[in-house]
């Protein structure tokens, strides 16, 4: 073969392998159907043992908004897990260092807000590693649990996660509290009407990434949320004490019912 066929063939299979290694990356996407994971992946949807449910919040620390929630549940007597964004906890280490003080279980939500689908597998280890760290030397103790912005997972986050110790939790029930239109009724409906024993909550702490507001939405749909929980017979608390199998435990305090 001349060095001009060599070099065309070359071309071609490169680009005929593109597709193939796109596919390959976005492949994980298919667990954002939320159907399909609850019925499919136990583990990634964060489903535990039928009488504990779940309870968890996105985008923080806010220094506006977080502390309300700690007020909230510290006066229940709860514990949550709080995913944080690199970018939100640089701005408030003290705020997060207090979170895990108070018993909250802390995980990680990626440096910026940005889907993992546009990193390559270097620059998604990179955003992990870098808030991993960072909540390891705020809190005093490194996260074992990750949830991808957007909630959509990639190849190069799965293996990521494999490297540095993290394990990918989505849920199985939102308040889609981050809209404008929502409402503490809606996000109250919206929540229970899929909640069931075992499943895990996501709701978000701050609106860094939501509609302006929308934290004091959420944060007044919350009574309502926990006593139901409560009247079904329902324990609340942190992934930690959810009894996920397989997943890893750790950075949490006690959740109480």
């Amino acid at each position: 073969m001349t060095p001009a066929r060599l070099a065309r063939a070359t071309a071609l299979a490169s680009a005929a392998a593109v597709p193939a290694l796109a596919a390959l990356h976005a492949a994980p996407v298919i667990s954002t159907f939320g159907p399909l994971r609850n019925a499919a992946m136990p583990r990634l949807s964060g489903r535990g043992r039928p009488d504990h449910v779940a309870l968890t919040f996105d985008d923080g620390p806010d220094h506006l908004s977080t502390p309300r929630f700690l007020d909230f549940l510290d006066a229940r007597g709860l514990r949550a897990t709080f995913f944080l964004l690199g970018s939100m906890l640089a701005r408030s280490p003290g705020l997060a260092k207090e979170m895990a003080a108070a018993g909250h279980e802390i995980g990680v939500h990626g440096w910026h807000h940005r889907p993992l689908l546009l990193r390559g597998p270097r620059a998604a280890h990179d955003d992990l590693a870098r808030v991993r760290d960072a909540v390891a030397d705020v809190t005093g103790r490194p996260p074992v649990l990750f949830r991808p912005p957007y909630g959509v997972m990639s190849t190069a986050a799965h293996v990521a996660c494999r490297r540095l110790g993290l394990a990918p939790v989505l849920w199985t029930c939102w308040g889609e509290d981050w809209r404008r239109r929502a409402t503490p009724r809606s996000v109250e409906h919206t929540v229970l009407k899929d909640l069931r024993g075992g499943g895990t909550i996501l709701l978000h702490d701050s609106d860094c990434t939501s509609a302006t507001g929308s934290w004091r939405t959420t944060l007044a749909a919350l009574p309502r949320i926990l006593d139901t929980c409560q009247e079904r017979g329902w324990q609340v608390g942190p992934l930690s004490e959810h009894g996920v199998p397989g997943l890893p435990t750790g950075g949490a305090g006690r959740g109480l019912g």
